[in-house]
């Protein structure tokens, strides 16, 4: 997988308006009902990482997840990155 060129970055970020961008990844904090509804997002999550072969950086401490995203084979944001933050969006709207 190589690595986003900083134009490519900028248009990605544009469909994914609630990620920040910080140095060589993406962040975004997910917050939920509750416990349970932040959990089961991240195991909803975890499948489709699985399947991609790409897992994300998080920590969860109640109803809130922090997450970050970055290829660290490439050394920065990869197509990866974008994909599964946009599945992480898709998925928490639901």
């Amino acid at each position: 997988m190589n690595k986003l060129s900083d134009a490519e970055i900028a248009e990605h970020m544009k469909a994914l308006p609630e990620w920040e961008l910080a140095e060589d990844r993406i962040k975004r904090t997910f917050r939920f009902k509750d416990f349970v509804a932040a959990f089961g997002w991240m195991s909803s999550v975890a499948l489709v990482a699985e399947r991609m072969n790409h897992h994300p950086e998080w920590r969860n401490v109640w109803a809130t997840v922090d997450v970050e995203l970055s290829t660290h084979d490439a050394g920065g944001l990869t197509e990866l990155d974008m994909k599964l933050a946009a599945e992480m969006d898709a998925l928490a709207a639901s």
